[in-house]
């Protein structure tokens, strides 16, 4: 502890004080500027999260099947399932189901007495080692397999293996290409090929005699063509069908397609709502105003406030910190033009002129409220309409990711100003984790730091200096003091 004054009857300490806060004048000011710093690096942060956000939500707007939803209605939906995956165009007709695709099984010869902890050796009379070959084969008239196999499998086994255990082999190995099970009550094993088809499986190493059914093709007229699948449910033109029963001759299922206008509309809507959403959100950061007269506490300043005047204080000290910043500014103005270009259709009139595809058609348009800072407006009636009449026009307006940069759609190309504008928000404040030296904001925060740093060693000592200065001065005048002290006594003492 330091005690001044004892000599001179000042207050060496408040004095002190009061000197080193004249000098910490410009410390002060550089904290304050790193803070602001770093208000601003977290606010930057905070754009940058929001437009990359919305970037990444704006991947499924490129996808030709956001714009491609289909409804589909099926007159007899016990015989008949489909569904929309990536069809580009309307499917309509008829389908009559002659069989429906099965799959083919293989089982062994009966023996009882056995349980499925009961070992190989036991299954087959033999204590020896050996394998299990299953194979696929073409199926002759009598639906028999014939010809060389298609494909075949060997599992091996040990004498002593459990039954169960060469199942567990067979049904955890794909190639084997069947599912296998042992029934206790009949001593069989049973093998089913896990897909349909017409094939039928054979089987060597479990004995010789064997009940071998064939599996057998889908067979259907589809609109008037004959034809076979190895599977109930397959693809055609981009929808699912899924066979499930045989229907009456003569009596075929019908079926339609129409797009899905109110999915098609949510999907643009939604991107709509998230586009005004953001730039509202961009526009107030750009337009929040500065209070230059609000600079961020200082610790000593905090001290001499209440909890409430010190939030309020800091809610106008942190505004303003993107206001005007040119980043921002130039990703509104990008998004503004792509959206107010249009998309070329690649087609060229008599006169050269290329034809080109613009939101209007579509029913959305730019706000007329100047307030509204380019929000985009749809006219709801007009847009369900475009999207009935040619949803790949809503396609190729909006989501076209392929082609000439002109020929692209809307989205690519904002997504493509977002992740410049992400880029260069991230060089001047980096990413989460970032280090401070990666940077523009965190290389002058880190500057800031190293200033402070001197600063506070260069004030150490001057405060030592005066520490050692006020004490010199103390020791002086206590030396005045007591030779002073001793004259009086000595003249007193002499007239005495």
């Amino acid at each position: 502890m330091r005690i001044g004054g004892l000599a001179s009857g000042i207050d060496t300490e408040s004095i002190i004080n009061d000197m080193m806060r004249a000098h910490r004048i410009p410390l002060n000011k550089i904290t304050q500027k790193k803070q602001y710093a770093e208000w601003q690096l977290d606010d930057y942060r905070s754009v940058n999260r929001d437009i990359r956000s919305m970037r990444d939500d704006l991947f499924d707007m490129t996808r030709q099947s956001t714009y491609m939803a289909k409804t589909v209605s099926v007159s007899n939906e016990n015989a008949v399932g489909m569904r929309a995956l990536s069809a580009s165009s309307e499917l309509t007709g008829e389908i009559e189901i002659e069989q429906l695709a099965k799959a083919a099984s293989w089982q062994s010869a009966e023996k009882k007495g056995l349980t499925q902890d009961s070992k190989m050796s036991e299954l087959l009379g033999n204590n020896e080692d050996g394998e299990i070959t299953i194979a696929f084969h073409d199926v002759g008239e009598d639906g028999k397999s014939i010809g060389d196999a298609l494909s075949s499998k060997a599992i091996s086994y040990e004498a002593g293996d459990s039954i169960e255990t060469i199942i567990n082999k067979i049904n955890k190995d794909p190639d084997a290409g069947v599912t296998a099970f042992f029934d206790e009550h009949t001593g069989k094993i049973a093998m089913t090929a896990r897909n349909s088809g017409e094939k039928a499986i054979t089987v060597d190493g479990l004995g010789d005699t064997s009940t071998q059914t064939a599996g057998q093709n889908a067979k259907f007229t589809f609109n008037g063509l004959k034809t076979e699948r190895e599977s109930n449910t397959f693809e055609i033109n981009g929808f699912e069908i899924t066979l499930k029963e045989k229907t009456k001759e003569g009596a075929p299922v019908t079926f339609s397609s129409a797009p899905d206008v109110d999915k098609v509309f949510d999907a643009v809507k939604s991107f709509v709502d998230d586009y005004n959403k953001l730039i509202e959100d961009l526009n107030s950061k750009l337009r929040e105003p500065l209070h230059r007269d609000y600079h961020p506490l200082s610790e000593e300043e905090k001290a001499e406030m209440k909890e409430r005047e010190i939030e309020l204080w800091e809610e106008k000290a942190m505004s303003g910190t993107l206001r005007n910043d040119p980043t921002i500014q130039s990703l509104l103005q990008k998004m503004r033009l792509t959206l107010s270009n249009g998309v070329s259709d690649g087609q060229v009139d008599e006169n050269g002129k290329t034809g080109r595809i613009v939101l209007s058609e579509i029913g959305i348009t730019t706000s007329k409220d100047f307030l509204a800072n380019g929000k985009l407006e749809i006219d709801e009636d007009k847009l369900r309409e475009a999207i009935t009449a040619d949803p790949n026009k809503i396609y190729d307006l909006l989501g076209k990711s392929s082609g000439p940069d002109d020929e692209k759609g809307l989205v690519p190309r904002l997504r493509d100003a977002m992740k410049e504008a992400n880029d260069t928000i991230s060089r001047r404040a980096g990413n989460a984790g970032a280090a401070n030296e990666s940077f523009t904001l965190g290389r002058n925060i880190k500057e800031m730091d190293n200033q402070i740093e001197r600063f506070e060693e260069r004030m150490q000592k001057m405060e030592e200096r005066y520490w050692r200065e006020f004490t010199a001065m103390e020791q002086a005048m206590s030396r005045a003091q007591s030779q002073a002290e001793q004259m009086m006594n000595a003249l007193g003492g002499g007239m005495m």
